[in-house]
């Protein structure tokens, strides 16, 4: 049985990281509920491309954290925060499509 990232994750949140990148990240309360999610494979450089319809070259980072039980990347921008027509300039609407992601 299947169940969403946002039902075991404490925080999955995304944030400027410069001008030019958002970084997310998708931190755990419990050691066990970080590995399910780890062991999945459900959230890889590749996943997160297909997840954000993007090249997967624009994903500049991608760290499995355990001391933090945290997973966390980052993504280039299209377009610079604040450009004309960059419609999140903090860059934190950016993680819903996380949320329902499923884990099996």
């Amino acid at each position: 049985m299947s169940v969403t990232l946002k039902a075991l994750a404490k925080t999955i949140r995304s944030k400027n990281a410069g001008t030019d990148k958002i970084t997310f990240d998708i931190i755990f309360r419990e050691k066990e509920q970080y590995e399910k999610v780890k062991q999945s494979k459900c959230l890889t450089k590749e996943t997160i491309a297909k997840l954000y319809d993007i090249d997967e070259s624009r994903i500049t980072d991608f760290v499995e954290y355990d001391p933090a039980y945290a997973i966390k990347f980052t993504i280039k921008r299209s377009r610079p925060s604040g450009d004309p027509g960059e419609g999140d300039v903090f860059g934190s609407q950016q993680y819903a499509p996380l949320l329902d992601v499923e884990i099996d």
